[in-house]
């Protein structure tokens, strides 16, 4: 039987959510900003087509499956434990490489999710072409952060999109956001005070995004706050779009099977806002620590050799 745990702690049935699902009608814009304002997320099911998105996963996972990170068939995702990858050259290129999949950039830059990111907008959207694609093996998970300050800068209505990259149920170690955590303004307004123009080092950025809310175990923090975590089964196609206000992170991989956990975020922004941040945008982007892909903790292998 599995548990459900974040940071090897299982977490208690008080402090654990669901997530609200959307229910509105198909791109309602006033309907998506209302859930937003007063969630911090909209939770879309079957968004996107389904067989595109498990197209992206087998090319995700083939390529994985080629440096002999996961076992055969591909599209299962069952770690392998070992790994050539590093024999296989840059492991910069490598990831870039992957992350460009032609499958899986017709999933994370289609017409669905942009049309989506601009009826909550109420104009046209257009994404990041930095893309997060994140393969997690069990014992991993993402600490607790803000989003804010990566991507406050030329436009400040950016927003997060997260796709479960195949079915992810909350065993596999999916996306996980703190309730009400959008209104935290302790948190918040040092986070949104500070000028990111004059100072997005990394130092800065890792600071703003982690720090406090990482002092103590996320249990801890919940229980703190009287807050709880919400999370969900997914399946592909479903979508999560969330504001860079709110905290998240993802609970513990735990598979019984050794399945990793693929997903990928990608960030986007009214298509009128400036687009002309090289950390994000261009053939050639170099993300918040200067390195772009190769920084990516999905560019170390997955296992020793």
């Amino acid at each position: 039987m599995t548990t459900t745990q974040i940071q090897q702690l299982e977490v208690p049935p008080e402090l654990l959510g669901s997530l609200k699902e959307y229910q509105g009608e198909s791109l309602d814009q006033q309907a998506f900003r209302q859930a937003i304002e007063q969630d911090g997320y909209l939770l879309l099911r079957g968004l996107l087509d389904r067989t595109a998105v498990l197209a992206a996963r087998e090319e995700v996972m083939t390529r994985l499956h080629e440096v002999g990170e996961v076992k055969a068939p591909p599209i299962d995702g069952i770690a392998t434990g070992t790994s050539q990858r590093l024999q296989g050259g840059d492991l910069g290129e490598f990831w870039d490489s992957v992350s460009n999949g032609t499958a899986l950039r017709a999933v994370t830059h289609g017409d669905q999710l942009q049309e989506a990111v601009a009826a909550l907008l109420g104009e046209p959207s257009r994404p990041h072409d930095l893309m997060y694609l994140r393969p997690v093996t069990v014992g991993q998970c993402t600490d607790l952060h803000y989003d804010y300050p990566f991507f406050a800068g030329s436009s400040r209505r950016i927003h997060t999109a997260w796709i479960p990259l195949g079915d992810v149920s909350v065993s596999d170690g999916p996306l996980v956001v703190v309730e009400g955590s959008h209104h935290f303004g302790d948190l918040l307004d040092p986070i949104r005070e500070h000028d990111y123009d004059q100072d997005h080092s990394n130092e800065t950025i890792q600071q703003s995004a982690y720090g406090k809310q990482n002092l103590v175990h996320p249990l801890t923090f919940c229980r703190q706050r009287n807050t709880r975590l919400l999370s969900s089964d997914f399946q592909a196609g479903d979508v999560m779009i969330f504001s860079m206000l709110l905290l998240h992170g993802s609970l513990d991989n735990s598979s019984p099977t050794g399945k990793v956990r693929l997903s990928c975020d990608v960030r986007y922004q009214p298509a009128a806002d400036p687009a002309n941040d090289d950390r994000y945008f261009g053939p050639s982007p170099t993300g918040s620590k200067g390195g772009g892909y190769a920084d990516m903790r999905g560019a170390r292998p997955l296992a020793g050799s």
